[in-house]
């Protein structure tokens, strides 16, 4: 008689659990809750009104208002005379009519018995904000992350509750981290105790970015206090921080051009080095590599899009090849003919250009040509306060990989040995059985070739056009004068060393004058070391 009682209350128990825990419940419960704050947008309400119950609403943490939420942002929320809110969709009147909460059909309604609650695009950005406060309760990380970075500057009061309870229930650290700091935007906005608030200007001040500063503008223009005083020294040290990176974001940026300088100028340094030809079509034969890979780009985009992330490799050795080609093709046929006349090669080589320029206008067009970005080089990250673009930081990587395979060809092959050879003493290498003519043809070739691989990155950050060599041509005559005709690491230290003391010079003196302070400084640096920095050494060069 006693187990019926007893399995009768054990059932009765589970069922409440059961209930209690049930997605019905909770669902009733917070129901319960926000419906008060939706039916606060019925009637005639002002602007400030409207905008206050968006922010109770986001306030609450629940997900579901994004239904209210987005139905105000679009138009389609409305009152009825009995105070009710309902969401309002398409023109057929009856209008059919949705719960504002759950978003569940209610039926229909006469247009006439509608008033749609009135919004302004300042509604929809803090509407949108809302959105942003929801997503803190998303499954991915990512999104919580972003809704926090969204929330640093545009955190409330009322939001302090929603983010503390973000905060327990984080487990990632750096989207923790961001939760905080967006706490720490609410809380100096709030009337919290001053120890509070100056906590959350310490932690504010180690984020030190630009959004911080702008956190803090409200309370540096308040009257002077123990705030004030706390944030205008939080916000000076952000300010030297900001600049310091500054500094690193032009250091970067002067690496990521003496990169292309390197690659622009190492073939040229080969050329010149061995042979002392003034090549003025070496811009052309980059822009050559250039264009081959735009023929590629444009087979694959029609026969095989499915390998574009591959076209950059593809065009590297075919680059290589037409711009060897061409290269090979002016030596034999027009340079020999020329060889220490340096002023005649140089008006040779600038006629060569101009043909060249023409052909390709006459095959391509005048107009610029569009490479694309393998995914692989696409988009950024951020190093602290610097931004890093993939395209960039993939051409330094990839000029330092021709840089010492060119270094490693020199140094360990029998090509290499007599390149050198030539370039040390031009008479005793032919008297030592080597072909100095053919020395020659390969040496321009090989220096041709690297240039049209040059090409094959710059399309990826310049326009591609008939004039694209052009604008590297003086520069890569600076770099190898610069650092020593004829040495490779001469050429790397010259290339990266402009590319360094143009971007940082350029904030203060701009692009073109900035160009013409590192001319006047190459040309008194020429005046003390008329060789560059790292001068050839060996009989001929020394004759």
């Amino acid at each position: 008689m006693t187990l019926i009682p007893l399995r009768l209350l054990l059932f009765a128990g589970l069922m409440w659990m059961a209930l209690a825990v049930s997605p019905g419940a909770a669902f009733a419960q917070d129901a319960a809750s926000v419906a008060p704050i939706i039916s606060e947008f019925s009637g005639k309400k002002s602007f400030d009104e409207t905008e206050a119950t968006v922010r109770k609403l986001a306030a609450t943490g629940d997900p579901a208002v994004a239904v209210a939420l987005n139905a105000l942002a679009a138009g389609e929320l409305f009152y009825r005379a009995d105070g009710s809110v309902v969401i309002a969709r398409g023109k057929a009147d009856p209008a059919e009519i949705l719960d504002p909460y759950t978003g569940a059909p209610l039926g229909t309604a006469p247009v006439a018995d509608l008033e749609k609650v009135r919004v302004k695009n300042s509604i929809r950005v803090v509407v949108a904000d809302a959105l942003g406060t929801l997503t803190l309760g998303s499954p991915d990380p990512e999104r919580r992350r972003a809704a926090a970075m969204n929330l640093f500057t545009s955190a409330t009061p009322e939001q302090v509750g929603v983010l503390d309870a973000a905060i327990a229930k984080e487990e990632v650290l750096a989207v923790k981290l961001r939760l905080e700091q967006a706490r720490a935007a609410a809380v100096i906005k709030s009337d919290r105790p001053v120890a509070e608030k100056l906590a959350a200007i310490d932690l504010i001040a180690a984020r030190g970015d630009r959004q911080s500063l702008v956190v803090l503008g409200e309370i540096r223009s308040a009257e002077a206090s123990e705030l004030t005083a706390a944030a205008t020294a939080a916000a000076e040290a952000i300010e030297q921080n900001i600049t310091l990176w500054g500094y690193a974001q032009n250091v970067w940026y002067g690496l990521s051009l003496g990169s292309v300088l390197l690659l622009a100028a190492i073939g040229l340094a080969i050329t010149f080095g061995v042979m002392g030809v003034i090549n003025m079509a070496h811009g052309e034969m980059v822009m050559l590599g250039a264009y081959t890979t735009f023929v590629v780009q444009e087979a694959i985009r029609t026969h095989a899009p499915g390998l574009f992330d591959w076209s950059l490799p593809i065009a590297l050795p075919l680059a290589f090849a037409v711009s060897a080609l061409v290269g090979l093709i002016m030596e034999r046929f027009l340079i020999r003919f020329l060889y220490g006349r340096p002023l005649e090669t140089l008006l040779a080589t600038y006629g060569v250009s101009l043909i060249l320029q023409q052909g390709i206008r006459t095959i391509f067009g005048p107009t610029n040509r569009e490479v694309g970005n393998p995914s692989w080089m696409s988009g950024a990250f951020d190093v602290g306060l610097m931004s890093v673009t993939w395209n960039r930081a993939w051409i330094i990587v990839f000029s330092a990989v021709i840089f010492f395979a060119l270094l490693a060809a020199l140094n360990r092959t029998a090509m290499g040995l007599q390149m050198r050879a030539v370039t040390q003493n031009r008479k005793m290498a032919s008297a030592m059985g080597i072909r100095t003519p053919w020395v020659d043809a390969m040496t321009f070739a090989l220096g041709s070739g690297i240039a049209g691989i040059a090409g094959v990155a710059l399309s990826q950050i310049d326009n591609v056009s008939p004039d694209l060599g052009q604008g590297y041509i003086i520069d890569s005559f600076m770099v190898v004068v610069f650092g020593g005709v004829g040495n490779l690491w001469g050429t790397l230290v010259g290339a990266m060393s402009l590319g360094i003391v143009n971007k940082l010079l350029e904030p203060y003196a701009g692009a073109v004058l900035g160009k013409i302070v590192v001319l006047v400084l190459i040309i008194l640096f020429i005046q003390k070391r008329p060789r560059g920095l790292f001068a050839q050494k060996g009989r001929f060069v020394e004759a």
